[in-house]
């Protein structure tokens, strides 16, 4: 599949999306939105990939949706009919609306934020499941520095990732902070040196590509992604039932069975 404005490649069983706008900062437009969901919806269904690693090309990650279009975009295009998908009864509601769809896909995606992550940029690093930052990474919501507002369901996932006291001050006052601040808030799993980011993020995706059962992987990413819709104890007959299909799977026999054996693990995800 070729791509305008994005790099996809496949290397093993890790797919890796670069944002490919470097003179933009990655800025997004229609045309990079578009392919940038087509690309991981794809990996999603990759039986050869398991797992996505997501990154910028150049100095930034991705500072946010481009000025000029964003200067000339009509208002009624937030809702316009066409960035809807065919509503997916597998799916979650919540995780098929525009930006919101990373937790909709069955593997794990890792962000490598290289540099700058602003706005639509931030939105995407806090819908992926591991932030990896550059210790030149900065981030900022920079909305209300543009008359915005918190977009994209911002003002749900932030203070659920860094507590409402740090949601607030990144949304009302467009800050940025480095990568040790965002370290230090939660906001990131790790920071690691500019030369080394994708090198820990594809090593990150390795572990979980060989290490660990892709099915587990599967099932506890819509866990995780359900829980807060759940009172507990749905969460926990949820669990219960996902409990006994896991006992009955090719990759627990595998599990034990590596185990025993003193062997490296081949999970199959089944």
């Amino acid at each position: 599949m070729n791509y305008d404005t994005l790099l996809y490649s496949v290397a093993g069983p890790v797919a890796t999306i670069t944002l490919n706008r470097p003179e933009r900062m990655n800025a997004l437009t229609k045309v990079l939105e578009a392919e940038l969901r087509t690309a991981i919806e794809h990996a999603g269904r990759d039986a050869a990939v398991r797992a996505i690693v997501l990154t910028g090309a150049g100095r930034a990650f991705c500072a946010g949706m481009d000025m000029e279009e964003l200067e000339t975009l009509p208002p009624e295009d937030i809702q316009a009919e066409r960035w809807m998908r065919p509503y997916d009864m597998n799916r979650r509601a919540d995780y098929q609306t525009r930006y919101s769809y990373f937790p909709a896909v069955p593997k794990p995606i890792i962000c490598a934020v290289n540099g700058a992550a602003a706005g639509l940029g931030l939105v995407m690093a806090l819908y992926s499941d591991f932030r990896l930052a550059s210790d030149k990474a900065v981030f900022a919501t920079a909305f209300a520095k543009r008359g915005l507002i918190a977009e994209h369901g911002i003002a749900w996932m932030l203070p659920r990732i860094v507590g409402h006291a740090h949601a607030t001050d990144l949304l009302l006052t467009s800050r940025k902070i480095d990568a040790d601040e965002a370290l230090a808030m939660g906001l990131v799993n790790r920071v690691v040196p500019a030369d080394a980011l994708l090198e820990q993020a594809h090593a990150l995706a390795a572990t979980l590509s060989a290490e660990v059962s892709p099915r587990s992987i599967r099932v506890m990413k819509r866990q995780i992604w359900e829980a807060p819709y759940q009172p507990l104890g749905e969460a926990v007959a949820l669990a219960n039932a996902e409990m006994v299909e896991s006992l009955r799977s090719e990759d627990f026999a595998e599990g034990v069975k590596h185990f025993l054996e003193r062997r490296p693990a081949n999970f199959t995800g089944r």
